[in-house]
This record gives C-alpha cells, sequence and structure tokens, in this order.
C-alpha cells in the first residue's frame, strides 16, 4: 500500500480538480477554505492541501502557525452556527520537500451543508455558489436521497396504462431462458409488477401504486410521455455530413423495445469482424453494444431532461446519459466497484437476457473493446455517464474486417428469440420470404434441435434451445 507521502505526491501531481483544491495558507487560513469544504462535502468529496500553491509548488505552512490553524478549522467546522449541520473532519500535517503542508480529507457527506446559511457546490476546480438557484438545490438533494428515481410513486396509474402484450412477450423471453419454471409463469400480471418491485407502497407518506420503473418498462407510449415528457433516446449517425447526421432516430418507447431499436441501429450502421473465442466464433458487435445500450438504459438517471445519446462517427461510438455520481472519473475495471442505479429495472434486464450480474458491463467491454476497435473503452462517470469504444475509422486505411452476412436462418431464429409469440404467417412478411419456405426452415430447425414448439399451433410459443 501507498504511503500518505506517495499519496500526497499523487494527488499534487494531478493538479486541481473536481476532487483536489490547493490552498497557499502560509500563516492563516484562507477565508475561501470553507467555501470548498462546504462544496467538497455536498458533492463527492476531496482533498484540500494548505502551503500548496496553485500550480501545484509547494510553499509550505509556517510551523508556528500550524497549531493555530487547526484549532481555527476544527472549531468553525464544528460550529452550527456556521457549518448546518456540523461537520467533524481533522487536519494530517505531511512534511514534503523540508516544509509542512496540512492535508484536510473531506468526505461526501449524505446531507446537504450550508456554510453561513449558503450552499455550495462543486463544478470541475470552483466552488459555486448556488443558494437560490431552486433548479440545482433540487438536483443535489436528489443526488443525496437513498431511494432511486425508478421508485418515484404514481398512484393513479392502473393496469390500463400498460402494454398487456409486451407483458406477455416479456413473461415468454424469460421463460424461454430458464430449464426449469420461471417464477413469473404463474403470477398475474399484477402479481407480477409487485414480485419485480413495480408496484410499492411507500411507508413514509403511505402513497401506494406503480412506480416510474413499471411504466417506462411496460407502459404505453403515452403512458411514458405523460409521466416522463423529456424522456427520449437520440440515436445519431455522423461520418459523412459532420455538421449534422447521415441518420437519426428519436426513441420514445419502453425501455424493452428501445434496447431492440439501439441494437439495430448498431447492426444496421456497425460491422461485425470475425472473432473466435476458443473454437466459437461470436458477435463481437453484439457482445460490445450489447454492454453499452443495456447500460445506458439501466443506469440512466431518468430525472433529468439530459436528452440520453448514442452517437457512431468516424472510429468511435459515445454513449452518454444523466447519472448519480457514486465517484468521479474514469473507470477501471482494477478499481471499480459497482453501484445499482436503477435495481428493479436492472433485475428485469437480467431476467430477460439483456445484461447480467452488476459490474459485469465494465468488464466485457475491456474485454472485447480492443479487438473490435484496437483500443480499450473510455468509460468515464460523473453527472454525465460516457461510454466511448473504438471502431475502424472508414477514412483510414486499416485492414478491412472479415464480415459474415446475416442468414435467413440466423435472422429468423433472432426473429424467434424476440418475439416468441409469432405466427408463422408474420414470419414470412417480417423476413420477405414465402410460408412454404418459413415451414422449410422451421422443419431443419427442429431436426437439429434448435427449435422447439410449445403448446398448440394457436395459443403456443417458439422456444430457442
Amino acid at each position: 500500500m501507498k504511503n500518505n507521502l506517495e499519496i500526497i505526491n499523487s494527488i499534487i501531481s494531478q493538479g486541481e480538480s473536481l476532487r483536489v483544491e490547493f490552498k497557499e495558507s502560509k500563516t492563516q487560513l484562507n477565508k475561501d477554505v470553507y467555501e470548498t469544504v462546504c462544496a467538497f462535502s455536498n458533492r463527492a468529496g476531496g482533498h484540500i492541501l494548505l502551503g500548496v500553491k496553485d500550480d501545484g509548488g509547494i510553499a509550505g505552512v509556517d510551523k508556528d502557525a500550524i497549531e493555530s490553524i487547526k484549532k481555527d478549522f476544527v472549531t468553525t467546522i464544528n460550529n452550527p452556527q456556521k457549518f448546518s449541520p456540523p461537520l467533524y473532519l481533522n487536519i494530517q500535517m505531511i512534511e514534503i520537500e523540508e516544509k509542512n503542508i496540512l492535508h484536510i480529507e473531506v468526505p461526501m457527506s449524505k446531507s446537504v451543508h450550508t456554510l453561513n446559511g449558503k450552499i455550495f457546490d462543486r463544478n470541475n476546480d470552483s466552488d459555486i455558489n448556488i443558494t437560490g438557484q431552486n433548479a440545482n438545490i433540487a438536483n443535489l438533494y436528489l443526488f443525496k436521497q437513498d431511494i432511486h428515481t425508478e421508485d418515484k410513486i404514481f398512484p393513479y396509474a392502473t393496469m390500463d396504462d400498460f402494454d398487456l402484450e409486451l407483458i406477455k412477450r416479456i413473461r415468454i423471453v424469460a421463460s424461454n431462458r430458464r430449464a426449469d419454471t420461471h417464477p413469473w409463469e404463474g403470477l398475474s400480471d399484477f402479481e407480477l409488477f409487485k414480485s419485480a418491485g413495480l408496484y410499492k407502497v411507500d411507508k413514509m407518506t403511505n402513497k401506494e401504486g406503480f412506480t416510474l420503473g413499471a411504466i417506462l418498462l411496460f407502459g404505453k407510449d403515452e403512458t411514458i410521455i405523460n409521466a416522463l415528457p423529456h424522456h427520449k433516446t437520440d440515436l445519431i449517425l455522423r461520418k459523412a455530413n459532420l455538421d449534422r447526421y447521415d441518420d437519426r432516430e428519436i426513441i420514445t418507447t419502453n425501455l424493452i423495445d428501445s434496447y431492440y431499436k439501439m441494437m439495430e441501429f448498431a447492426k444496421k450502421h456497425l460491422n461485425d469482424p470475425f472473432y473466435l473465442e476458443g473454437d466459437v466464433r461470436i458477435s463481437l458487435r453484439d457482445k460490445i453494444f450489447r454492454e453499452a445500450v443495456a447500460n445506458s438504459l439501466i443506469h440512466r438517471e431518468y430525472s433529468s431532461a439530459y436528452v440520453a445519446k448514442m452517437i457512431i462517427e468516424n472510429g468511435k461510438v459515445v454513449f452518454e446519459n444523466a447519472n448519480i455520481p457514486y465517484t468521479y472519473g474514469e473507470l477501471k475495471p482494477s478499481h471499480f466497484t459497482p453501484y445499482p442505479k436503477n435495481p428493479n429495472i436492472a433485475k428485469v434486464f437480467r431476467e430477460i437476457g439483456f445484461a447480467d450480474e452488476l459490474g459485469s458491463g465494465v468488464k466485457n467491454l475491456y474485454k472485447y473493446s480492443k479487438a473490435y476497435g484496437g483500443s480499450d473503452p473510455v468509460i468515464v462517470e460523473g453527472e454525465i455517464f460516457k461510454i466511448e469504444v473504438a471502431i475502424e475509422s472508414e477514412t483510414t486505411p486499416i485492414t478491412t474486417p472479415i464480415t459474415t452476412p446475416i442468414t435467413t436462418k440466423e435472422k429468423l431464429m433472432e426473429t424467434l428469440r424476440m418475439n416468441p409469440a409469432i405466427t408463422r404467417e408474420e414470419l414470412a412478411n417480417t423476413l420477405g420470404i414465402s410460408i412454404n419456405t418459413v415451414k422449410e426452415y422451421i422443419l431443419k430447425l427442429k431436426k437439429e434441435n434448435l427449435l422447439e414448439r410449445i403448446g398448440d399451433n394457436r395459443k403456443g410459443r417458439w422456444k430457442i434451445i
């Protein structure tokens, strides 16, 4: 483990930032030290170094002033007339370059703190007075609260506000993924919502009803827009027309169909190079963008009006969405602690195979991205969560990836996987082939033990084995 001196040197080498502030404070405390303490505690926490210049040079704190600085600091932050609620912090002295500096580590607080009746927040390397800025203060309180946005209750929502066919479809998808009987199979639609944490009773307010998570997952489009008017995801292809776009789709529907639409947009505009994992060919494109798309939908902060985006450009694909951060900066598998942002939405996504266990997304993105685009992904957590995946630029003479066209058989199986209740006639229309050709493919798949029919022809469903 690093010792204190190594840690301090590492902090100084990074320079001032969202979580680092330097104050010269040679003989006494700068008055704005307390503003930084308030801002750090309200946002993401951080380190204050006294006796360090703005450029990182070591000025040192006069030895005779150290005890008075410590006393003044502790007295002020413990004074409820100054800080509300009071803070309880310590100052540590570190000797560096034969000079003394003082280190104050400020943790992120669960409360919103005021200094002399004013609220300070941290933005980049500045302390911002947001007193009177109602929207910013509301966002700060939301950042602090323990409940998840997905749990907001809509007491007047009824089962009529939900897409019952979508619920039926997803129930089948979840059942097909289990060798045994899935718990959802024996439940009514309403019981399914309750078991998935999508219908709740707020013990504080005694409000009862369907949650925002339920509406986002299974609501009719008009229900979603009424509950969350700003809800949308912007899909953009920008390769030739860099000022505007070459293709664009704005998605305002439920999260299940949003997932399918985002994956289709990726398949439409991105190559899928030949890749073997062991002796089995896998789709790198599907592996990578399954994780990125699911992350964008599961961990998004839906109370924010920031428009979520997926942008395909020359050389990279960028995902952006609003976020309540638990940390700041680039995420790496070696020092990454996953936090559930919308756990009930995540649970439904896991049940239907859109996502795996918490934290697997970052690991899989790092596992496959280098093989796909030549470099590791860039994953940055902040108020805006960002994923950047490298792709081969069409303007750069790189070896052309070997691609295999998607066969009719593969398209048919993917369609059955997405909609197990689809009829043979609907399959023929969707794939643009004859009903007899559909029957031939189904017969072959059954003989190859890849497809099974559950139930009768009218009310049954397909099961991919």
